[in-house]
């Protein structure tokens, strides 16, 4: 039995214990490196990545508990997928809700243990399924005097990784149990998704120069759209500290038109994270339509926060132009207007890559293939 054991951030000792009698046959020595092949180290770091997960959901419940992530020890080969990243905030989120709401109830932990066991690895193809046990015991803190000292369970998880970009991603952690589920699980309150036939949907921008004056200008009540671009040209090169950065999930491109827009005057719209009819952020985590290209065109068009302009040069200062890369129907970037020049050029700053005034001449001319959407905000 080979077994690894690694101290984190809330004192907890957390154990990965692998068995090489679960491995498949199909799995190579530690030798193999090449993607899409898994040996021992390869399971380990599925492991130590498994704890980090389970351990930052313990966390969010503890009484004066960190509000970051534990980071695990950097893997070369794992990560966690960009969707996943983004559930597993809004994980966190609802779980420092309900720390809230036990404390209401005179309900509080100090401190926490977790163990995390690898129980069965499985590999087919691209795709590695992992069956963990959890063991957890919470400390209890002692506001009335007579709790007991503790509190544990166990439970099991199936794990998903998925052979992406030369690495293992974690797409999936999916409960195995029956019955109530542990106080470190999230509830996942996902809003009935509207069919394919009803979800908003942008209309492609015409390309050709020039574009036909749109009739009016913008003229959302509160919008300050010089704000707007002032915001995009300050950051567009040195990140805002008070934001995440999502360039290692996904791309920056999103939650940076949305600090623009915030920072003009938009206002957030609660709701659950997953819910693209909502659209916030806050220092633990955010709305999907905040980061996600897709989610932040749903929000904005059934909100009424924008509208979709017919060309792409009758965008002017604060208008969003997105683009699909290949024209599968899914939006893969987002810019902002931040110049419009005296011949109707607009010029888009953006992140992923840190661009500033860029045209949309040079954007069309580098991207003749994509289809593209603007946005009258």
């Amino acid at each position: 039995m080979k077994k690894t054991t690694l101290r984190c951030a809330i004192g907890a000792v957390l154990t990965v214990a692998v068995s090489a009698a679960f491995l498949p046959s199909a799995i190579g020595t530690g030798a193999d490196k090449k993607p899409g092949k898994v040996d021992n180290a390869t399971v380990d770091s599925f492991g130590r990545l498994a704890e980090a997960v389970l351990t930052d959901r313990t966390t969010a419940l503890l009484d004066n508990g960190s509000t970051g992530r534990i980071a695990p020890k950097r893997e070369k080969k794992v990560r966690l997928s960009a969707e996943l990243a983004r559930s597993e905030d809004g994980a966190l989120s609802s779980l420092r809700t309900r720390k809230s709401r036990l404390a209401g109830l005179g309900e509080a932990y100090t401190s926490a243990a977790t163990q995390v066991t690898a129980d069965r690895t499985s590999v087919k193809g691209k795709r590695v399924t992992v069956e963990v046990t959890e063991t957890t015991t919470l400390t209890y803190k002692k506001i009335r005097g007579d709790e007991p000292e503790n509190t544990g369970f166990k439970a099991r998880h199936e794990l998903t990784f998925t052979a992406s970009g030369g690495k293992w991603e974690l797409t999936a952690i999916r409960p195995m149990d029956q019955g109530p589920r542990p106080v470190n699980a999230p509830v996942t309150k996902v809003a009935a998704a509207p069919s394919a036939n009803s979800m908003p949907k942008a209309k492609p921008a015409s390309i050709s120069y020039p574009g036909r004056k749109p009739s009016g200008k913008q003229a959302t009540a509160g919008n300050d759209y010089k704000a707007m671009a002032a915001y995009a040209e300050k950051y567009w090169r040195n990140y805002n500290p008070e934001y995440q950065k999502f360039n290692d999930a996904g791309g920056d491109c999103t939650n940076f038109i949305s600090q623009a827009l915030k920072a003009g005057g938009w206002k957030n719209a609660s709701g659950s994270a997953s819910d693209y009819r909502a659209w916030w952020y806050d220092s633990s985590s955010q709305s999907t339509s905040w980061v996600g290209a897709n989610e932040w065109s749903w929000f904005t068009l059934n909100a009424k926060r924008a509208t979709n302009l017919a060309n792409v040069y009758q965008m002017d200062i604060g208008d969003i132009m997105q683009m699909d890369f290949d024209g599968d129907g899914s939006k893969d970037h987002s810019m902002i207007t931040t110049y419009r020049s005296r011949a109707g050029v607009p010029y888009l700053t953006y992140h992923s890559t840190n661009t500033f005034r860029k045209s949309v001449a040079s954007i069309i001319a580098s991207n003749p293939d994509a289809v593209y959407y603007a946005y009258r905000t």
